[in-house]
């Protein structure tokens, strides 16, 4: 699944770095970043001195996926980081083949690497290149943190027509897992309009579960650990073991719904 908003400062890697992290409390989970700023990287105790090969090893070096695979303090959770080169990964990128697929391949390569590997989680830059793009081309599905405030109702759109795009043009199945509501203030009437908006026009594809503002989420990072970790009974942490939670519910509530379609 990608995490993907070319908008910038919605809490994309926030929710991909602490997803992943409550996801692992059940699950082994990989998460890929690919943002070259690297913060899920950061977030997960991997300073950018110590990275060595990464995602764009993984990508342009065509480096097999069990070389760039690290650990980390986080248990059954492991990450591909996003090591220095990948900021000019982007252009290099555009002259390699397959560009829009080396992502999917390598993957594909490297299924040996992935075995008993429940979730691969794909922290996408806040942009629609081709780093997004081989994230969107990869996935199966999508998910689109979205910070309660207005001009992010407007990348929303942008998102969607994406997704066409790349549904029209390499990958049919791309579904919209969901939207997820980012640093909502119930305090804020900014906050629940957007809200409202949102529900009216996507109705039950926006997840019940919204992520607070919360001082702990936006400190864990400079301690190297999803918030989850870092303090587990902050509001910040508990909205991402619902998120969580609500997210694997939804998932088993469409393998059922896929059962009885194949059935019937």
């Amino acid at each position: 699944m990608a995490l993907a908003n070319q908008k910038g400062g919605v809490g994309k890697t926030t929710t991909a770095v602490n997803l992943a992290a409550a996801l692992a409390a059940r699950h082994r989970v990989v998460l890929i970043d690919l943002d070259p700023q690297g913060n899920a990287s950061t977030g997960l105790g991997i300073p950018r001195a110590e990275r060595g090969a990464g995602s764009y090893s993984l990508l342009v070096e065509g480096r097999p996926l069990a070389e760039v695979l690290r650990e980390t303090s986080v248990p059954n959770l492991s990450i591909v980081p996003a090591d220095p080169n990948l900021a000019g990964g982007e252009l290099e990128l555009v002259d390699l083949a397959k560009r829009e697929t080396r992502l999917r391949d390598a993957l594909d390569q490297g299924r040996d690497a992935l075995k008993g590997v429940d979730w691969v989680l794909l922290d996408c830059p806040p942009s629609l290149g081709l780093l997004t793009l081989n994230a969107l081309v990869t996935a199966e599905a999508v998910m689109v943190p979205l910070q309660a405030e207005f001009y992010a109702l407007e990348g929303v759109s942008q998102i969607i027509q994406t997704l066409d795009r790349v549904r029209a043009g390499f990958n049919p199945s791309l579904r919209l897992e969901g939207i997820v509501l980012t640093m909502f203030d119930r305090r804020n009437n900014l906050s629940e309009a957007v809200a409202t908006d949102v529900r009216g026009f996507f109705g039950s594809q926006v997840y019940d579960t919204v992520i607070p503002r919360n001082i702990r989420v936006s400190e864990a990072p400079s301690h190297g650990l999803p918030v989850t970790l870092y303090d587990p009974r902050s509001p910040g942490a508990e909205a991402y073991a619902k998120l969580a939670t609500e997210f694997l519910r939804r998932h088993r509530a469409r393998m059922r719904e896929l059962a009885k379609s194949e059935g019937a």
